[in-house]
C-alpha cells in the first residue's frame, strides 16, 4: 500500500516500492515516458519515468514483459506520480527469437493493460503472469497450454469465469467435450445432440485428460479468445489484441 510521508518542506507525499511487469511505455513530453505496470501489490499502476525514452538504458529496461523493482511517489495518491527504476530484468531472451512467443508476450501485456481496473490488487494474477512469461521461448506446446489456462484464469479473476466442472444440461461430469458460448458452461457429448455445431470444443487438456498437441492448443485459444472478446471486451471499445488474433496460426503451421 502507499505510504504517506512528510517531505522536508512539510508537503505530504504518497510513496511505495513494489515489483512490476511492464505492460506498456509511451512517450511523454521531451524524452520521458508514461509506464504502465502490473505491480505485485497494487495491480495495474501507471507512473512517469524521467528520461524513459531519451535514455538508452531506461528505454531498454522499459520493454513490455520486463520485470522491474520501482519506487513511486506523488504529492497525492490520485496523481500520476513518478517511478524510479531501482532494478530491472528483461524478458526471457529466447522469447525475442520466437515469433509465436513474442506475439504471446505482446498479447498478455496488451490484454492486461486494457482489461484490468487501475490500482486494484491482483497478487495471484501477478504471480501467474510472471510464471507464464518465464515459459515463453521454450517448448511451444507447454507455454501454449499455459497461456490458455492463464487467459481462463484472467476471466475468472475479473468475474467472467467458465464452469467446466459438469454438464450444464444433465449435471454429469463425464464426456464433457463442448462449452456453451452463451452460458460458458460445459456440455457433454450426449447432451449436445443436434446443437453441437453451435457449441465450442472443450480441449481434453482443460479437462485434465491426455496430452497436449498443437490442435488442442488451437481449440483452447479459440475457446478462451471467444470469451475474452464476448465477455471481457463486450462493453468496451477494445477487441482482442492483434498479436493474440494471430496466435492460433503459429500452432496450426
Amino acid at each position: 500500500m502507499a505510504i504517506r510521508q512528510e517531505s522536508p518542506n512539510m508537503v505530504a507525499m504518497e510513496q511505495f516500492q513494489d515489483n512490476g511487469i511492464v505492460l506498456a511505455a509511451r512517450p511523454h513530453g521531451e524524452g520521458a515516458a508514461v509506464v504502465t505496470l502490473l505491480t505485485e501489490k497494487l495491480g495495474r499502476h501507471a507512473g512517469y519515468v524521467h528520461g524513459g525514452m531519451s535514455s538508452t538504458r531506461l528505454r531498454a529496461q522499459l520493454q513490455p514483459g520486463a520485470l522491474l523493482t520501482v519506487g513511486w511517489n506523488a504529492r497525492t495518491e490520485g496523481q500520476l506520480g513518478s517511478y524510479t527504476v531501482e532494478d530491472a530484468s528483461g524478458p526471457n531472451p529466447a522469447t525475442l527469437d520466437d515469433a509465436a512467443a513474442l506475439a504471446a508476450l505482446q498479447s498478455v501485456c496488451t490484454t492486461l493493460e486494457r482489461a484490468l481496473p487501475e490500482r486494484e490488487s491482483h497478487p495471484a494474477l501477478f504471480a501467474g503472469t510472471l510464471a507464464l512469461l518465464d515459459m515463453l521461448g521454450h517448448d511451444r506446446e507447454i507455454w501454449g497450454a499455459a497461456l490458455v489456462f492463464w487467459e481462463l484464469s484472467l476471466l475468472r479473476e475479473l468475474g467472467f469465469g467458465l464452469d467446466l466442472s459438469k454438464c450444464a444440461v444433465t449435471g454429469t461430469t463425464e464426456n464433457l467435450v463442448y462449452v456453451s458460448p452463451k452460458s460458458g458452461r460445459a456440455v457433454s457429448l450426449e447432451a449436445a445432440g443436434p446443437y453441437k455445431e453451435k457449441l465450442l470444443p472443450l480441449p481434453a487438456f482443460l479437462r485434465g485428460e491426455g496430452g497436449v498437441d498443437a490442435a488442442e492448443i488451437v481449440s483452447g485459444l479459440k475457446l478462451s479468445g471467444y470469451f475474452l472478446e464476448h465477455r471481457l471486451y463486450a462493453h468496451t471499445t477494445h477487441a482482442l489484441p492483434e498479436p493474440r488474433q494471430r496466435l492460433p496460426e503459429f500452432f496450426a503451421e
